[in-house]
């Protein structure tokens, strides 16, 4: 058959990329300048609601600020700084329930605290001791997952559970941009949209995978359409707006607890400094110029102009409750000191349920070396 060079292809693909994401428009409460976009959902809010909003956000820039501290004291192992995500965080997490499972990543200390668990179980956690795993059996969370994207898989697996017992609740899980390119998030996906499980996703797209920014990892318009393979609807939302995000997360949760199937839900925000506490140097990836934007647009101005406008904020009350949860996680640290130092050999009994071979021989030589 002849082939006419001059005859239009039967798809235009070029088109179809054109538009690829163009359906997603970012959702906002409060735009950059503070500036209400939504009055509705604005005004569904409370004055206390909105305080403690602010209060939430403090509480975890303070915490970053203290634990970063602690850190470079080498008092702390592994941290992940969150200065930046605090509305992205602390805005989602407030929309969820007690009996909501969570499945955090690393950098989700502050929510998987918020969520019912301790400081002191989260400085535990820091430096790798075991009792920082350990929550009562009524506190529905998993430990933070350090494997990327493995987290999706077991919240994938808590939802359809959920779904089985036939609870109202729902399954919800975290990770950052680089955890979409990452097999098992997507993997997570597949899982909960083939069985209409009750999962939330929540992508924090912060702009990095440690050192590779958003645009090198993907050439997907937006990660928010990166669930419509897995039959998930999605939305992206402005992650440095507590109000707008607080109110899509609880929009997800009641839809996916209501037996409507999975949720993805993808904030923007940003990581002000860097990737974790082991140090690596963020001036070798990005610039000032680049990071500015962000920093004029930080979560806590933007809601403490409301708060200000409205004569519920002042700066006085924002150091003093500074002062105060800074005490106390000075007290939660301590309370971490005071926790034994495991062993040797309890940490490889801690590492299996039933040893392997070979870690019951180092427990047999550890055990010897330590009852000398």
């Amino acid at each position: 058959m002849a082939n006419n060079d001059s005859s239009k292809p039967i798809v235009d693909f070029a088109a179809i990329k054109e538009n690829l994401g163009s359906e997603y428009k970012m959702v906002q409460v409060l735009d950059g300048s503070a500036k209400v976009v939504n009055q509705e959902v604005f005004d569904s809010f409370s004055d206390e609601q909105l305080v403690d909003f602010m209060k939430k956000m403090v509480w975890e820039r303070a915490l970053h600020e203290q634990t970063m501290s602690f850190s470079r004291q080498g008092r702390l192992g592994f941290y992940a700084p969150t200065a930046g995500e605090e509305a992205s965080e602390m805005g989602s997490v407030s929309a969820f329930e007690p009996q909501d499972f969570l499945f955090p990543a690393y950098r989700d200390l502050p929510q998987l605290i918020q969520h019912g668990g301790s400081v002191e179980k989260g400085f535990l956690w820091s430096r790798g001791h075991v009792k920082g795993n350990q929550y009562d059996p009524k506190y529905r969370a998993w430990m933070p997952q350090i494997i990327i994207g493995a987290q999706f898989v077991e919240a994938a697996g808590a939802a359809l559970g959920i779904k089985k017992n036939g609870e109202n609740n729902v399954a919800f899980v975290y990770t950052g941009d680089g955890g979409t390119s990452q097999g098992d998030t997507y993997e997570g996906l597949n899982f909960a949209g083939a069985f209409q499980a009750p999962l939330v996703a929540i992508i924090q797209n912060n702009g990095f995978a440690i050192s590779v920014p958003r645009k090198k990892q993907t050439a997907a318009t937006t990660l928010a359409q990166k669930a419509v393979a897995a039959g998930m609807p999605s939305v992206q939302v402005d992650g440095m707006d507590i109000l707008a995000v607080y109110s899509v997360a609880k929009a997800a949760r009641e839809y996916a607890a209501a037996g409507n199937g999975p949720v993805l839900i993808e904030t923007l925000t940003y990581r002000y400094g860097a990737h974790s506490s082991a140090g690596d140097d963020p001036s070798r990836y990005r610039t000032k110029e680049e990071e500015k934007p962000w920093h004029d647009n930080d979560p806590l101005i933007r809601l403490r102009k409301v708060l200000e406008d409205k004569g519920l904020w002042s700066d006085q009350q924002e150091s003093d409750y500074v002062d105060e949860c800074k005490t106390q996680f000075k007290a939660d640290l301590k309370a971490a000191d005071a926790e034994p130092k495991q062993t040797n050999v309890e940490m490889l009994k801690n590492t299996f349920e039933v040893p392997t071979p070979n870690i019951k021989a180092q427990i047999a030589e550890f055990e010897a070396k330590e009852s000398k």
